[in-house]
């Protein structure tokens, strides 16, 4: 599914980790590796120089695990000139890593990140880096909604992360009590998580095991933004993995949006994917 991934790379440390993800998932998917870097009209040349750097380190990386890599630097403004690349040269997805300004901001307004998610005609991987150092995630945690779309793309994308890392993935749905009474989590088996849960969760699960990866599910009810924080600083999760909210701008405003509360309260690493590729 994806052959061509783009690592969006600037003079900040955490895109730097942000693009190691990439780099991982491209080893395990056999995928060409861009690294790609825009330098903006009036950059510093010392920032353009730490750019540069880091472009050569997660370069000579690719390189030793024998991954195709190629390195692309530009002048302008980083979303045009990003889309154009992501055209022309076919890119299936690609990594960007979230900014200060993105926790801070409500809804992401007029931030980059939100720009490449809503704007690249290709899937998009946001990355909020909370631990610089560590970028070998061996627990994954993946919250479900009962309703996904763009399933396939998020199993293979969740698996072929956790082959990259040797990692074990959690898949995690939370729901309302089942009753007014109950108040702890639901213990289920294999047969019992197939009867209870939603289709959409169970069809994800089916596609996943289809990779050959280890994998458990688990179903707690609660608030859903609080819930994902939890489970992941309760069970010390090493990564986060969500689907982008869909959520309509009104709807966020009133209701809250899960993204968001996980995006400013993380306790590790999240990427937020927002899948492109149609389900066959």
């Amino acid at each position: 599914m994806y052959t061509k991934i783009l690592a969006a790379v600037n003079e900040h440390l955490n895109s730097e980790i942000s693009a190691r993800y990439a780099l991982n998932i491209a080893r395990a998917c056999g995928a060409k590796l861009y690294i790609c870097f825009i330098a903006e009209k009036g950059m510093p040349r010392s920032t353009f120089n730490r750019a540069e750097e880091a472009m050569k380190r997660l370069f000579n990386e690719a390189m030793n695990m024998n991954i195709q890599v190629e390195g692309i630097t530009e002048t302008g403004e980083p979303v045009q000139e990003i889309s154009k690349i992501v055209r022309r040269k076919g890119v299936d997805i690609v990594f960007a890593s979230t900014r200060r300004e993105d926790i801070e901001k409500r809804l992401y307004a007029g931030t980059i990140a939100r720009s490449l998610s809503l704007h690249l005609p290709c899937s998009v991987a946001l990355v909020r880096v909370v631990h610089m150092g560590r970028v070998h995630p061996k627990k994954i945690l993946v919250p479900l909604k009962a309703r996904i779309d763009h399933i396939k793309e998020r199993a293979y994308f969740t698996a072929k992360m956790a082959e990259g890392f040797g990692s074990k993935v959690f898949v995690f749905h939370t729901t309302k009590p089942l009753t007014k009474f109950f108040y702890g989590e639901i213990h289920l088996t294999p047969v019992e998580w197939g009867k209870r849960l939603p289709k959409d969760i169970s069809d994800f699960m089916a596609h996943l095991r289809k990779y050959n990866i280890s994998y458990e599910g688990r179903l707690l009810p609660g608030a859903i933004g609080r819930s994902i924080t939890i489970e992941a600083a309760s069970r010390r999760h090493d990564l986060v993995i969500m689907g982008a909210s869909e959520r309509s701008l009104l709807s966020s405003f009133l209701k809250g949006n899960p993204v968001e509360d996980v995006l400013r309260e993380t306790p590790c690493d999240l990427i937020i994917l927002k899948p492109r590729h149609e389900d066959q």
